[in-house]
């Protein structure tokens, strides 16, 4: 059963965990069922836009949720941590699916218990738990997307996930297109009109107020 997402939360203010996790859940419940159709299709076939396969953006996906969620748990200094997440190469797609899922509830459940105070490493910028899982989010929107568009299936993903992970991560995103389009404009994947595609992007994991990383590094695969 999808979970009715909970209303934005403000992102300048420190994470109120309940809606975040919310909001995580129902983006997960969307991009999973949105792939889960698809399953008897050719995942072999380039994922749109990426190197990687249709198949292989799920390991990414299951690798970077339970990335995410070990960096709030670990919180080393300066490095991801040690622990990778793989699926098995031989499982079909709906077992691969449950382990996307898996690797989305266990981040979840880690933001869920994790203090608003604490800051965590990430390349694009210490964050905390709300940052964390607004870039889970953010993976499991864009992926989806990614997918769906090689597999030629319609997709449209909750506003509320996609307006929260873009206030929080790009607040510098254009406020004239719709959310979810301005997303795909700040993440290299579409032009908008007057604004050409980007080649080179990241987002901010700071909370707001805090000192952010500057923008950059290319990020052409995810």
């Amino acid at each position: 059963m999808t979970r009715t997402p909970a209303a934005t939360p403000d992102p300048t203010t420190p994470a109120t965990t309940a809606p975040w996790t919310e909001l995580l859940s129902a983006a997960a419940d969307s991009s999973l069922a949105a792939l889960l159709p698809t399953a008897d299709q050719d995942w072999s076939r380039p994922a749109h836009g990426l190197d990687w396969t249709c198949r292989e953006t799920l390991d990414h996906l299951a690798l970077g949720l339970t990335g995410y969620a070990g960096l709030l748990i670990a919180r080393p200094r300066d490095r991801y941590i040690t622990l990778f997440a793989s699926l098995d190469p031989a499982a079909p797609v709906p077992a691969c699916l449950e382990g996307v899922g898996v690797a989305a509830s266990f981040l979840t459940s880690t933001v869920r218990d994790t203090a608003a105070q604490v800051r965590a490493w990430h390349p694009w910028g210490h964050s905390d738990a709300a940052g964390f899982a607004a870039m889970g989010i953010t993976e499991l929107l864009l992926h989806t997307y990614d997918i769906t568009r090689a597999l030629e299936r319609p997709w449209t993903p909750p506003e509320g996930p996609v307006s929260a992970a873009l206030t929080r991560l790009f607040p510098d995103a254009p406020a004239d297109s719709s959310p979810f389009d301005a997303l795909l404009w700040c993440t290299g994947r579409i032009p908008l009109p007057g604004r050409p595609r980007r080649t080179e992007w990241q987002w901010d994991g700071t909370p707001h107020g805090e000192a952010g990383t500057p923008r950059t590094q290319s990020h052409p695969r995810s």
